[in-house]
């Protein structure tokens, strides 16, 4: 079994970039200020906050718009799917990125 690296919370690289988006951006801005080593824990908690607190705040204006709050549910489970795809490939030691906001995050790190 191959050694993972560690990251400087002393978790295995892979579990923290997990835990980054196990609570959304909460967890994906508390790595950010707290991992200072691991590039790969860092790029994981910089897609997370900009991808879920983007939906969220999409989310939060299309509530309050009559008829295209009808887009609140879709992007709920659009936003659930993304979630879980992003937590299995950190997990599996993935340096996975999304299309867009991918790029941002491995610029910012």
């Amino acid at each position: 079994m191959e050694e993972r690296e560690k990251s400087s919370t002393g978790l295995d690289e892979n579990v923290a970039g997990f835990l980054c988006y196990l609570v959304g951006f909460i967890t994906g801005i508390v790595f950010l200020v707290v991992e200072k080593k691991s590039s790969f824990v860092r790029f994981h908690a910089m897609q997370s906050t900009i991808t879920f607190l983007g939906l969220f705040v999409i989310m939060g204006v299309i509530s309050f718009i009559p008829i295209i709050n009808l887009l609140v549910v879709p992007l709920w489970i659009l936003g659930l799917i993304l979630w879980l795809i992003l937590m299995v490939k950190a997990l599996q030691g993935q340096r996975y990125a999304l299309p867009v906001v991918g790029k941002m995050a491995g610029e910012k790190v």
